[in-house]
């Protein structure tokens, strides 16, 4: 018997207790496209303690670690940390049957940089120091704090 983990989110209606939506393999999908291209300084599947290509694969892939919501205006977004090929998936889930990928953000170097993201909060444009809404993202593995200013599109 195999067991490889979780590899996605999914939203679960609170009321009836159904899965609205699962994630499936998007995280990898979106992953195996960026990685090695410019911006992007990160191997397929890899993890923080072995920087080996497909090397996360057999055990929990990306990892998705931690997940915080954040209503701006009419939009809901999910912010999903990826513990192990490090970076931050970032989903549009207003509409929870049918959410739509925003963006990723991944500041790994190779085997160094910002390794392990776990922790993430949200902090709203109201109480943010520059009047803007900002993005904190706890690294456990590498020690460091990444603040990213969220720049609405919509």
């Amino acid at each position: 018997m195999y067991a490889f983990g979780g590899r996605s989110f999914s939203i679960w209606n609170a009321a009836t207790g159904a899965r609205v939506y699962d994630s499936g393999d998007a995280f990898e999908t979106i992953t195996s496209t960026l990685a090695g291209t410019p911006g992007f300084d990160f191997t397929f599947n890899t993890g923080h303690d072995e920087y080996a290509f497909d090397g996360r694969s057999p055990n929990k892939g990306p990892e998705p670690e931690g997940v915080v919501l954040q209503r701006f205006g009419a939009k809901v977004y999910a912010f999903i940390s990826l513990e192990r090929v490090g970076g931050v998936m970032v989903y549009d889930v207003t509409a929870p049957a049918a959410p739509k990928h925003a963006t990723y953000i991944n500041t790994r170097t190779g085997a160094t940089g910002d390794l392990g993201p776990e922790g993430l909060i949200v902090i709203p444009a109201a109480k943010s120091p520059n009047g803007k809404p900002l993005m904190v993202v706890a690294n456990e593995i590498s020690g460091t704090t990444r603040i990213f200013e969220i720049k609405l599109t919509y």
